[in-house]
């Protein structure tokens, strides 16, 4: 019980802190007279990406490096097979040509890049850390220069300059709620996985990754009741680039990961290559450049089974 309370009461705080952080950081960005654009595709994204990141590093740097991988991977299937998922079957969203032109070859090559430097020898290493970290930045500066279109509605729509102490205030105050909460969520995560006997890329993966994607969840039905555009494919594919090459870049780059669990390299990164692909001909099919509830209910049914697979 106790472990499921820390669960909540860590998801609790990272949410809160990634929301505080990520209005101080827009705020900070907005008082150095930074472009929005540039605000919206970096400060924006890593601050939405935080909890993952602060998970996986504390994760990685307590000796629990399945958590680590487990919350990411995990993340990027759910971020298509549960958000997306969802959020198409209320409510069917048009797709923008930026899709396949970069986000989803992006997207593909991150996973298949990951994929090949983890699988054969089950690490990722400093030097691997190193490669992901700089391809994202090639990736950010490519996105400024040629698709400057594709990120300007990033920014959120309270952007209004903060006075200095409230913006050392909140990015204080997120700061400590990122770290209390990937705090709490480790340790819940891991005992729960020991009273379960299950190993902790399991818990990692369904309950840890879900609960680091229901920000967007939340973000994507809200949008869809309020009759608003629903949370773009664009966002989503975004956050599991993110998660790629920022959030196991950096916490490889702090200290390498080591799989424990073998589940990981013999099916859990196949199913992530399995969703991300399968986004591809589900956006043409049957109708071009949409996404409808049709389309949601083969990526739910593919993450219903991928859990079920996993749990079983």
């Amino acid at each position: 019980m106790e472990n499921l309370l820390f669960i909540v009461l860590g998801l609790v705080l990272l949410i809160a802190g990634g929301n505080w952080l990520l209005k101080s950081a827009v705020a900070l960005s907005l008082r150095l007279a930074i472009p929005k654009i540039v605000i919206g595709m970096t400060v924006v994204s890593f601050a939405t990406s935080a909890p993952e990141l602060i998970v996986s590093v504390k994760a990685a740097l307590d000796g629990f490096p399945d958590l680590a991988l487990g919350n990411v991977v995990g993340s990027n299937i759910a971020n298509l097979g549960l958000v997306l998922a969802i959020t198409v079957i209320m409510g069917s969203i048009d797709v923008r040509k930026s899709f396949y032109t970069t986000d989803w070859p992006v997207m593909m090559a991150a996973s298949l890049l990951f994929c090949g430097f983890i699988y054969f020898d089950g690490q990722l290493q400093q030097y691997e850390g190193i490669v992901l970290v700089s391809l994202l930045f090639l990736f950010l500066v490519y996105l400024l220069r040629f698709q400057k279109p594709a990120v300007v509605d990033e920014m959120p729509e309270d952007d209004v300059p903060l006075p200095l102490y409230k913006i050392v205030f909140f990015l204080g105050i997120g700061g400590t709620a990122l770290w209390g909460g990937s705090e709490l969520l480790i340790n819940g995560a891991v005992g729960m996985a020991s009273t379960l006997g299950v190993s902790d890329r399991v818990i990692g993966i369904t309950v840890v990754s879900v609960g680091t994607s229901v920000p967007e969840l939340a973000a994507s039905v809200i949008a869809v009741l309020k009759k608003e555009k629903a949370i773009s494919l664009g966002n989503l594919i975004g956050s599991n680039i993110f998660n790629l090459l920022a959030v196991l870049g950096i916490t490889s780059i702090i200290t390498p990961i080591t799989v424990m669990d073998q589940g990981l390299l013999s099916s859990d990164i196949f199913w992530m290559l399995g969703i991300s692909f399968l986004i591809l001909p589900l956006v043409f099919f049957p109708k071009g450049l949409r996404l409808g509830w049709r389309d949601g209910l083969v990526l739910l049914l593919f993450y219903v089974s991928f859990v079920y697979m996993t749990i079983k």
